[in-house]
């Protein structure tokens, strides 16, 4: 396996890692920060990534995983905070909100079948992220949450309340957004936001059985398999709420907490 060369932008970036092995692209986040979450800098170099892999279509498959401890334990939320101390109007922080639904968009369409590898927390925009992907396996200790409610922030990352909601179905997702509750691999599996939950040791074997296959399809197949299915996907829903999700959370954080409820 090669490292990458030109064209994938973010490949002298720290907070991705990016391989390249023929009809292959690896991309793993590398976080610079201890705690595994999702900053502007992950964002614009996974954006990178994918603006770059639309100019390659020997690309057929591309394998979203992590370096550190967990997958990802979400959205940075001291990032958000700055940005909202630095603009009080919330306009740096709908940037931020807009850049994570450009980036889901970019994972949903692009002509690579996208594999999402994951493993130990795999909590709100980590989860969201994962979501976008085509094809999703997780170690069997991996664990599960959509934490926003809990933390009085509307779950509007990446415009992931949608696809969910069609992947897992509306009550359960209600329920799971609602609650906060931590759920593990083999109820994530239940729900269809996992395909496939293995132990940790055999996640690569299971992404290669896909990967096999995936590689030796013709790529048009591939490609309109893809837009099919995405197409299904969009007519139930009747109106695209996402578009609203980065004014939505500038809304709602640039309101002063209120009282401890009792």
């Amino acid at each position: 396996m090669t490292q990458t060369t030109a064209p994938f932008n973010s490949r002298a970036h720290k907070a991705v890692s990016v391989e390249h092995d023929g009809p292959v692209l690896r991309v793993r986040l590398n976080p610079a920060q201890a705690d595994d979450t999702l900053d502007s800098a992950a964002l614009d170099a996974l954006i990178a990534v994918l603006d770059d892999l639309h100019e390659r279509p020997d690309v057929r498959v591309l394998v979203l995983s992590s370096l550190g401890e967990d997958f990802c334990l979400g959205a940075d939320r001291r990032e958000f905070a700055s940005a909202l101390a630095a603009d009080p109007s919330g306009a740096a922080l709908r940037r931020i909100a807009d850049k994570a639904h450009r980036l889901c968009q970019s994972l949903e369409t692009t002509h690579a079948v996208t594999i999402a590898r994951l493993h130990g927390k795999v909590i709100g925009a980590g989860l969201a992220l994962a979501s976008y992907c085509d094809l999703r396996v997780a170690a069997d200790t991996s664990r599960f949450r959509m934490p926003e409610v809990g933390l009085g922030l509307p779950p509007a990352w990446g415009g992931a309340m949608g696809r969910l909601v069609a992947e897992a179905g509306a009550a359960r997702i209600r329920e799971l957004m609602l609650t906060c509750e931590l759920f593990d691999a083999a109820a994530a599996v239940r729900l269809g936001i996992l395909h496939k939950s293995v132990p940790y040791g055999e996640l690569d074997r299971a992404v290669a059985a896909w990967v096999g296959p995936l590689v030796r399809r013709r790529p048009e197949a591939l490609v309109l398999t893809k837009r099919m299915l995405a197409g299904y996907a969009r007519a139930d829903r009747t109106a695209d709420m996402s578009l609203l999700d980065s004014h939505l959370l500038a809304a709602q954080l640039a309101v002063p907490p209120g009282p401890e409820p009792r």
